[in-house]
């Protein structure tokens, strides 16, 4: 089959003189399509169907950052097991309706080509791009969306409460099916940045021809129960959740770039998708690579030790920057490059200061602002960032990132100075005068004052080399006594969680782009980042859980409620920046030091990728730079 030959019409957006360009066609037609040697054999063979009725009417152009790529090849990654999802998910998973550009800074049309607001900002309409198919070949409808909303979304057993992302003030909207191409969002209140949001966490589709026949709505249920009984599970939903994940499940279809073929307990395998609905500028079908492969490991240090000998074609998860002199000086031997992408994290790691913690004495020392600016100022930022991140990265507080358009500044510099004197008196004034037979002050009820630290040990960065310096250097040389707790990540998320941590570490991403998701600012961040866990329940809960917050803490709620409904770019920043104000004046979490490289180590031979880059969780990086666009050079 063939189309007639048309001028190729593309928007090309630059993104922020990093070197990657996407072009995004509303209008695209080729004489003929390619594909990858090995689908052109299959349809020989009469195994596929040709591959301009494999891709969509007007199929999504991306523009090769350096060239148009070359078929073949197998990607080697490492990743950590399920509890590493993110790594694989980020590579190939991260397709939405609508997503953002490299840098976030534009919206470009993905599955939906379209959409469109209503003045009030209350009703969205997406027009998906007709003729996308699932990995199986099965055409993608609205009967998807309808599906992954009303039968998965809004299914109490699945989901017992409506996301936040998807709802205002706890209500979900009104889903309406118009055409099968075609469907409408209603939501009670204006919402106008729900589509920015959906970027990031909604994915918004799932295969119904495929999970209705494992939903309990759709199959008897004694036909159910031998299913999940088969599967060794417990109940429905936990059989449920388990299919509809392509990581555990390589059955389900897909849109991505990759299908999943195998997971064992060594590797899991994915292969290039025959139906994935992207082009590059010459019509060739993407991905562009055959396999990728993702080796089991538990140990960080050997991702990095397989990177170091050359063993991985590109990985940048779980690459260590503290390895950078190591991986610069064996760039020739291990035959890579070493890419020094921008880190939008304020701070790795951060020291969030639990204003619910259960313990009285802590407690009443924890809401002392003087307290808190006390343990900032004897942090020596500037000595952490020569010993530990070989000076690669920013001493700054726990603000939000330099690249963000709500940067605030005076934040980044609020208490941040290495300033061991202030500390000292600021703690007199609070009564801890009294010290014991070590040195360490004792707490205002007379008895030892011991502050413990939780945090996920091997994890995300040098944290275990930072805290220990944090803590028997600096907090120790102001009196204060500090005890490391370092635990399993899944414990740690527990403990945050049940508001068990006195102190809680982790790092501060997702502070590039605000308006998807400032959690970490309004103390919502469960399971990792726990400075106001019961307030943050009582926000979510709609004062039906948790514990009443302090003004100043509800005036962080309210201005979040108000960006969501706030359609003009400027009032949302002026909103934004109260925000970030109130948190420079009250310091709940206390940062060291942020913006360091993120390392991507990167074999000669694998080709376009960019050399700078923003790396962002609300970008999903590598995500936002395409890597179905990535090719091994021949």
């Amino acid at each position: 089959m063939t189309r007639k030959k048309l001028m190729l019409i593309i928007v090309c957006t630059v993104i922020m003189g990093l070197g990657l360009g996407i072009c995004v066609s509303p209008s695209f037609a080729q004489a003929k399509y390619s594909e990858a040697p090995e689908l052109l054999e299959l349809v020989k063979q009469g195994k596929l169907p040709p591959v301009e009725e494999r891709l969509p009417e007007n199929p999504v152009v991306v523009e090769p950052l350096q060239e148009v790529g070359q078929y073949g090849g197998t990607w080697r990654r490492c990743w950590m097991g399920l509890s590493d999802s993110s790594g694989p998910n980020k590579v190939a998973g991260h397709v939405r309706l609508v997503r953002f550009n490299a840098d976030g800074s534009e919206l470009q049309p993905d599955l939906a080509e379209r959409w469109e607001m209503s003045p009030d900002g209350t009703t969205f309409t997406f027009y998906l791009r007709k003729g996308v198919k699932w990995s199986d070949g099965h055409p993608f409808t609205a009967d998807d969306v309808v599906f992954w909303y009303e039968d998965i979304t809004l299914n109490k057993d699945l989901n017992p409460i409506v996301p936040e992302w998807l709802s205002t003030d706890g209500e979900a909207p009104t889903l309406e099916k118009v055409d099968d191409y075609t469907f409408r969002l209603k939501f009670a209140k204006p919402y106008p940045i729900f589509v920015h949001r959906q970027a990031l966490y909604g994915g918004f589709y799932a295969p119904r021809h495929y999970l209705e026949k494992v939903h309990i709505d759709y199959v008897p249920e004694e036909e159910i129960q031998a299913m999940v009984e088969a599967d060794g599970f417990h109940s429905w939903d936990q059989f449920f959740t388990a299919k509809e994940d392509w990581l555990q499940n390589p059955e389900l279809p897909v849109v991505f770039a990759w299908k999943m073929v195998s997971n064992t307990t060594t590797r899991m395998v994915a292969e290039r998708n025959p139906y994935f609905y992207k082009v590059d500028t010459a019509g060739n079908q993407l991905p562009y690579i055959d396999k990728m492969v993702h080796e089991l490991t538990q140990d960080k240090e050997i991702i990095n030790m397989r990177a170091l000998s050359g063993e991985l074609d590109m990985q940048n998860r779980h690459i260590a920057v503290t390895d950078y002199p190591l991986f610069m000086e064996n760039r020739a031997k291990g035959d890579y490059r070493v890419m020094t992408w921008i880190d939008a994290n304020a701070s790795c790691p951060v020291l969030y200061i639990n204003q619910n913690v259960q313990d009285d004495q802590l407690k009443k020392l924890f809401r002392e602002k003087d307290f808190r600016v006390a343990l900032s100022l004897a942090i020596d930022r500037e000595e952490l960032n020569e010993l530990v991140y070989y000076g690669l990265g920013k001493p700054r507080q726990a603000a939000v990132v330099s690249t963000s358009p709500n940067f605030n500044p005076e934040w980044e510099k609020a208490y941040a100075e290495f300033n061991p004197d202030m500390a000292n008196k600021l703690l007199d004034g609070l009564g801890l005068t009294e010290y014991d037979a070590e040195g360490y002050r004792l707490g205002l009820d007379g008895k030892p004052l011991a502050l413990t630290i939780e945090f996920a040990s091997g994890v995300f960065g040098p944290w275990d080399d930072v805290l220990e310096l944090v803590t028997t250097r600096y907090w120790a040389n102001i009196g204060i006594k500090a005890v490391l707790k370092p635990e399993d990540r899944s414990l740690y998320n527990v403990r945050c969680n049940a508001n068990e941590v006195e102190i809680g570490v982790w790092d501060m991403r997702r502070g590039n782009i605000l308006l998807i998701n400032p959690d970490r600012l309004l103390g919502t961040a469960y399971g990792d980042s726990p400075w106001a866990p019961l307030w943050g329940q009582w926000y979510t809960s709609q004062g039906k859980a948790g514990e009443e917050p302090p003004q100043e803490v509800k005036r962080i709620f309210e201005i979040w409620e108000e960006v969501k409904a706030t359609a003009d770019e400027g009032a949302r920043d002026e909103l934004f920046r109260e925000m970030t104000d109130i948190h420079k004046d009250n310091i709940w979490m206390i940062g060291a030091v942020g913006e360091t490289p993120q390392l991507a180590i990167v074999k000669n031979n694998f080709r376009n990728v960019p050399d700078r880059i923003i790396w962002d969780d609300a970008l999903q990086t590598p995500a936002n730079a395409y890597p179905e666009q990535f090719f091994f050079k021949q």
